[in-house]
C-alpha cells in the first residue's frame, strides 16, 4: 500500500471523522450534533474498513471511501447549515458503502 493515493485519502477520511466526531461532541447541539456523530461514526468505520479491504483490492475500498463521501458529507454539510435536499443524497452514500460490503464478501468468498 506503499505510495497509495487511495489509502492515504482513506487515513485522511479517519481524520475527518475524529475532527467531526470531536466537533458533535464538545461544539454542536441538537440535530446537528446528531449528524455530525453518524457521519463520524460511519466514516471511521469505513476508513479502517477501506484500509483492510485494500488487502484484498482496490474496488471494495473505492466505493467506501465513495459511500463515506457522500454519506457523511451530506450529513456535515446540513450540520453545517447546508440545504436540507442534501438528505437525499445521502442514501446513495448508504448504497455505496453497502455495495462495497457485497463486494467485500464477493471477494472473500472467492477467495482472493
Amino acid at each position: 500500500m506503499t505510495g497509495s493515493p487511495l489509502a492515504a485519502l482513506l487515513a485522511l477520511s479517519g481524520a475527518v471523522a475524529v475532527m467531526a466526531g470531536a466537533y458533535g461532541a464538545h461544539g454542536a447541539t441538537g440535530k446537528a450534533a446528531e449528524w455530525l456523530t453518524t457521519g463520524a461514526h460511519y466514516q471511521m468505520i469505513h476508513a479502517v474498513a477501506g484500509l483492510v479491504a485494500l488487502g484484498k483490492g482496490r474496488g471494495p475500498a473505492a466505493l467506501f471511501l465513495l459511500g463515506a463521501l457522500l454519506f457523511s458529507g451530506t450529513l456535515y454539510a446540513m450540520a453545517f447549515g447546508g440545504p436540507r435536499w442534501l438528505g437525499a443524497v445521502t442514501p446513495l452514500g448508504g448504497l455505496a458503502l453497502i455495495l462495497g460490503w457485497m463486494w467485500l464478501a464477493i471477494v472473500f468468498l472467492r477467495g482472493r
